[in-house]
């Protein structure tokens, strides 16, 4: 469920950024795929040392942004996402509820991130907002 709720919102998350109708012939799957998916060939063709467009940081950002909406339906707790990233792609994503951190990540390279199939996608997703609903729980006054 965590899963399907968190794929609905990123997909909701990216349509809305989406401001010239590029993808709105695209069907969720491609959407997906488009932003998100990097095969191994696609991570061969990638440099090890190289900036990070602003456009992977957006793309980088709507994750987080929709597990922090995907929390809220979850919990009714606002979420707050921070991120910062140098331009050789390493930087730190939080996603704050209240004064409790309910996700922290590390980014190393990230002009090299992706994941290899939407399956895998929606179970990190699903897996962040479990442990971040968990921790919320745990922590809440």
């Amino acid at each position: 469920m965590e899963s399907r709720l968190f794929l609905d919102t990123l997909i909701a998350q990216v349509r809305a950024q989406d401001k010239y109708d590029v993808w709105a012939k695209k069907s969720d799957d491609e959407l997906l795929s488009k932003k998100y998916i990097k095969t191994k060939e696609d991570l061969k063709k990638i440099p090890l040392i190289a900036d990070i467009s602003d456009i992977q940081i957006s793309d980088i950002r709507l994750i987080f942004q929709a597990l922090s909406l995907a929390f809220e339906e979850k919990t009714g707790e606002m979420g707050s996402v921070v991120m910062e990233m140098n331009h050789e792609g390493f930087g730190r994503a939080v996603v704050l509820a209240d004064k409790i951190v309910i996700v922290n990540k590390f980014f190393k390279e990230a002009h090299r991130f992706g994941y290899r199939s939407i399956e895998d996608l929606a179970d990190d997703g699903g897996k962040m907002l479990r442990n971040a609903v968990q921790i919320y729980e745990k922590f809440k006054k």
